[in-house]
C-alpha cells in the first residue's frame, strides 16, 4: 500500500527549500513553489507554469494540494452569496460573502461544526467534527475574493471569523491562516480589516494578547448576567462572566484596542431593564462598542426576535452612557446565510 501523500501546504518555505536541495535542485525553487501555493493560490502542480514538467511531476509524486471546492453557491436577493465548501475528506463547511455599497466582507468558518453549545445557533447543533487546517481557512478567503471581484467589481475588503466554529478552539490554525492572509507573500490584507469573533474563552483571549495579534476582537456576549447567559450559552458555566471580564481587561491593557460585543435581544430572555443595565456596566470595564444583531430564527420557536421597543430601549440606554451602538440588520436570510443560520442547508 502506497504511503499517503502529504499536503504540500503544510510545509514552511524553509522546508520547501530544503526539499529541493535534498532532491538535487536549487533552493530558490522552493520560493517559486511557495509563491504559487499562497500568493497565486494554485490548485494543482500543473498550474505552476514557470516550473519544468519534470519538477512538477516530482512534486506530484511526493505531495498533494488539498484544495477546497465551492460545491454549491447560493445568491440572496440582497447580493449576499453563501458557499457550500467541500473539503478534501468530503466534509462540508459554509462561508458567506456579504456586500454593502462600500465594502465586501468574507464570513469564514474555522471548524466543521462547532465546539460549543449555544442554543440559538444552528451550527452548534452539528457538533464539532474537526478543526479546519490553515490552508482550508485561507482558501475560503481566496474563493470569496474572486466572487467579490466577479460580482461586485472590487477586491475583498474585510474578513470576519463568524462562520461555523469557535475560532479560539482552533487557535493555532486560525493564527497561521491569518498570518498567510496578511503576509505580502499571501493575500497582503491588513490585519485591521480582520475580526475574530469568539463566544469567550478567557485563557485564549489572554493568549491572543500575549501573542500581540494585530487583528480585532469581537465577543458574542448576548447577556451580561451569568444565569441568563448560561441558559442560552451553557458553556458559560465553565467560562463565567467574571473570568471573561478579567481576560478582556488583560486584552485591553496589552493591546489598547477596544472590543466589540455582539448582542442579540430576544423576547422574554434578555429584554428587561436589568439586562440593559448589566450590559451597560459590562461595557464600562474597558473601551468597547456594541453591535445589536437582528435574530435569525432556526425553526424551533424557542428564540424570538425582541420588539422594536426593547431594541430601542437598549439603544437609548447605551447611547446615554456614551457607549457606541450599531444595529446590524441581517443579510442573506432567504438563503440561510445570516448569523447563526449556517448549518449546511442547501
Amino acid at each position: 500500500m502506497k504511503p499517503k501523500k502529504k499536503d504540500i501546504r503544510a510545509l514552511t518555505k524553509e522546508q520547501l527549500r530544503d526539499f529541493f536541495v535534498e532532491h538535487g535542485d536549487k533552493a530558490f525553487r522552493g520560493n517559486q513553489v511557495y509563491e504559487w501555493l499562497w500568493h497565486k493560490a494554485a490548485h494543482t502542480f500543473d498550474d505552476m507554469t514557470n516550473i519544468s514538467k519534470a519538477t512538477r511531476e516530482m512534486l506530484d509524486e511526493h505531495f498533494v494540494i488539498n484544495h477546497i471546492e465551492v460545491d454549491a453557491m447560493q445568491k440572496s436577493n440582497d447580493g449576499t452569496i453563501k458557499n457550500a465548501i467541500k473539503l478534501h475528506d468530503g466534509l462540508v463547511v459554509e462561508s458567506v460573502l456579504i456586500p454593502t455599497d462600500t465594502r465586501t466582507t468574507a464570513c469564514v468558518s474555522s471548524q466543521v461544526g462547532c465546539s460549543l453549545d449555544c442554543k440559538f445557533c444552528a451550527t452548534a447543533r452539528l457538533k464539532r467534527m474537526r478543526n479546519l487546517n490553515p490552508d482550508e481557512i485561507y482558501d475560503q478567503v481566496v474563493a470569496i475574493d474572486k466572487q467579490s471581484r466577479l460580482y461586485h467589481n472590487h477586491k475583498l475588503t474585510n474578513i470576519v471569523f463568524m462562520g461555523m466554529g469557535e475560532p479560539l478552539m482552533n487557535y493555532n490554525n486560525v493564527i497561521k491562516a491569518i498570518d498567510k492572509i496578511t503576509s505580502p507573500e499571501g493575500l497582503g490584507m491588513s490585519p485591521k480589516r480582520i475580526v475574530v469573533s469568539t463566544s469567550g474563552v478567557p485563557k485564549m483571549i489572554k493568549k491572543m494578547a500575549d501573542d500581540e495579534v494585530k487583528f480585532n476582537l469581537a465577543v458574542s456576549l448576548h447577556s451580561a448576567i451569568d444565569e441568563v447567559r448560561t441558559s442560552i450559552m451553557p458553556f458559560n458555566k465553565n467560562f463565567p462572566l467574571i473570568d471573561l471580564k478579567e481576560a478582556l481587561e488583560y486584552w485591553y491593557a496589552k493591546t489598547k484596542r477596544k472590543v466589540t460585543y455582539e448582542y442579540v435581544v430576544w423576547n422574554g430572555i434578555n429584554d428587561r431593564k436589568e439586562d440593559i443595565d448589566a450590559l451597560v456596566r459590562f461595557c464600562k470595564y474597558i473601551p468597547s462598542k456594541v453591535n445589536l444583531i437582528e435574530y435569525n430564527p432556526i425553526d424551533d420557536g424557542e428564540f424570538q426576535q425582541a420588539s422594536e421597543r426593547a431594541l430601542n430601549n437598549y439603544i437609548s440606554n447605551l447611547e446615554m452612557n456614551d457607549i457606541t451602538v450599531n444595529v446590524r440588520r441581517s443579510r442573506g436570510k432567504d438563503i440561510d446565510a445570516a448569523c447563526g443560520q449556517l448549518a449546511n442547508k442547501q
